[in-house]
């Protein structure tokens, strides 16, 4: 790793502990850790455009990490701002919050603010390492990252409207959104977030040959499969949807696919 790397680095963990910090702050003073979810996409644009910024001798085309992560991060801190409005914290918040009882604020600041800015921190090493090479110059390879990008976004996107104008109809409580993207797949907007870091690591060892940094994308994908994603919400949708279980039985959980016939 060189020097430049390292300075990256660091920089970038001053950066996110200081967002952590002061994000952790304001949800005690709104009794609310949930924010840590709208904070999420803002803290890897802060990544990038302080590696940018930090750097007075930038070609314009290292712009190109920093916009595309900055997209991404900007339609999902509006959205979930949008979908948390007035609403209650968070249930995964709110257990934890009755399990540890009166040491649950202090205990916030590692078990949510502290993992979530560890793995901030390890998911964007491909946007830190890229942006720390002044001399990186975009290949044919880079439009592959910019197609997987883009995929991705229109997965999540669309996915999340299609989701959001579901649920503004009368009684859906029960009922399961098989319609449009989720037809093909019972998770569009993850499997298209998945996508968007596939994307941006194909973008970045394009231009800096940094292959290491798949533990990125890697990490990324197993969330979003294994924890806090398709595992994590499936488990609650199969009790409270009585037509989940033959909407699994026909539909993908992940890739996109034609949805099979149920026998």
């Amino acid at each position: 790793m060189s020097e430049a790397q390292l300075s990256a680095h660091v920089l970038t963990a001053e950066v996110v502990s200081a967002l952590m910090i002061t994000t952790w702050l304001i949800s005690l003073v709104r009794t609310d850790v949930g924010i840590i979810d709208i904070c999420w996409g803002i803290g890897f644009a802060s990544i990038g455009w302080t590696l940018f910024l930090n750097d007075g001798e930038r070609h314009p085309e290292q712009l190109l990490l920093p916009v595309l992560t900055s997209v991404w991060a900007a339609r999902l801190s509006i959205h979930l701002a949008v979908r948390n409005l007035g609403k209650p914290e968070d249930f995964r918040y709110r257990a934890m919050r009755k399990r540890w009882g009166r040491s649950f604020s202090l205990a916030s600041l590692v078990i949510v603010f502290g993992l979530q800015g560890t793995v901030m921190w390890v998911v964007s090493l491909p946007i830190q390492t890229s942006l720390s090479v002044t001399a990186s110059t975009s290949t044919p390879f880079t439009v592959v990252g910019i197609v997987l990008w883009t995929v991705g976004m229109i997965f999540e996107t669309v996915g999340d409207w299609q989701l959001v104008q579901f649920k503004r109809k009368f009684d859906n409580s029960k009922r399961v959104l098989d319609t449009g993207l989720w037809r093909y797949t019972r998770h569009p907007n993850y499997f298209g977030d998945c996508l968007i870091w596939w994307g941006l690591f194909v973008v970045s060892v394009s231009r800096c040959g940094a292959w290491w940094t798949v533990i990125s994308p890697l990490t990324m994908t197993v969330l979003l499969l294994r924890v806090s994603g398709v595992s994590l919400l499936e488990r609650t949708l199969r009790t409270s949807k009585p037509e989940y279980a033959d909407y699994m039985a026909r539909t993908n959980a992940f890739l996109p696919g034609i949805p099979r016939r149920n026998s």
